[in-house]
């Protein structure tokens, strides 16, 4: 858990902020995105017109939920990764038949609590546990929160923030995670360039706001002076693999302080803060494959703006 509670947190945040800053290209994790300012903000982006993978998303869930629960049977322990205001999964709730457990997986503690006391009212007979981790490394459940069968939820696009090669290495944690199980995975293989850049690089302004709270959470939790009015927000279409990048752009030349370390930016040089990669039906299911999941079924929407892939893991 990062953010002002956790001071553990605090010093990876600066190790990576760190090593990533002064690096060439400059990044920083995108996980750190998600405090508590960063989640509200992107709730109001799903909400936004031009944020489409949410809207197909949102259609294409109810269609396919009754059958995801008779694929899966009953008495299921749901295990979501990344679970964040935790609405999604009353779509998977009330289609499983007499689901047993909910174990809501998610990086920003505050957040995740207040989900789940939101949830839990309405589904007294499901047994809900907060776990509060970082899914980019391996995770292991509370002992016995989970009973099988187990079904591991990964929805929205957030499977695209990792590379091939790292969506790989997720997929295998999570088969170590969830034991013998089923794995509803969300993925977006739009490649529309007008679609992409409306979603990622407008949005409202929503997305910029996201991006730069980066800049703020590092000034107040790690003492660092970066000035947030020097940075915008950019969208940048890349290829091989196709992926869409977003940037925080410095106006002008400039240093700044983080720990015992000087930051320089060069004018427009920018820092790398997030990456979406773009996942065709083919090349996603074959990256499965190679971690031990077997493709069940795949749906996608009618536009082909999002897909849901259903696995399993003997």
């Amino acid at each position: 858990m990062s953010g002002p509670e956790a001071p553990d947190g605090r010093a990876e945040f600066l190790r990576d902020a760190l090593a990533g800053l002064s690096g060439r290209p400059k990044t920083l994790p995108g996980k750190y995105l998600w405090d508590e300012t960063g989640s509200d903000l992107f709730d109001r982006i799903c909400a936004h017109p031009d944020y489409y993978p949410t809207k197909r998303e949102i259609a294409l869930l109810p269609r396919v939920a009754s059958e995801v629960a008779a694929l899966v049977g009953p008495g299921v322990s749901v295990v979501e990764f990344g679970s964040g205001a935790s609405r999604k999964i009353r779509t998977l709730l009330d289609a499983l038949e007499a689901p047993a457990a909910y174990l809501a997986l998610d990086i920003s503690g505050a957040y995740l609590e207040a989900a789940i006391a939101r949830l839990a009212p309405d589904y007294p007979n499901v047994a809900m546990t907060p776990v509060c981790a970082d899914y980019s490394k391996p995770v292991r459940l509370p002992p016995g929160a989970a009973r099988p069968p187990i079904l591991g939820f990964f929805p929205g696009t957030s499977i695209g923030n990792f590379t091939p090669e790292q969506a790989g290495g997720f997929l295998g944690r999570a088969r170590e995670t969830l034991g013998p199980s089923h794995f509803l995975v969300g993925a977006d293989p739009t490649r529309d360039p007008a679609r992409l850049r409306r979603a990622y690089g407008e949005s409202g302004g929503l997305m910029a706001a996201l991006h730069l709270n980066l800049i703020a959470r590092m000034n107040r939790e790690l003492g660092s002076d970066f000035d947030p009015d020097n940075f915008h927000h950019e969208a940048r279409l890349a290829d091989d693999p196709f992926r869409v990048e977003a940037h925080l752009v410095a106006n002008r030349a400039a240093s700044y302080r983080l720990g015992e370390r000087t930051i320089r930016f060069a004018d427009g040089e920018s820092i790398r803060t997030d990456t979406s990669h773009k996942y065709a039906p083919d090349l996603f299911r074959a990256l499965a494959a190679a971690q031990g999941w077997e493709p069940v079924r795949l749906w996608v929407d009618d536009d082909s703006g999002f897909s849901l892939h259903l696995f399993r893991a003997p």
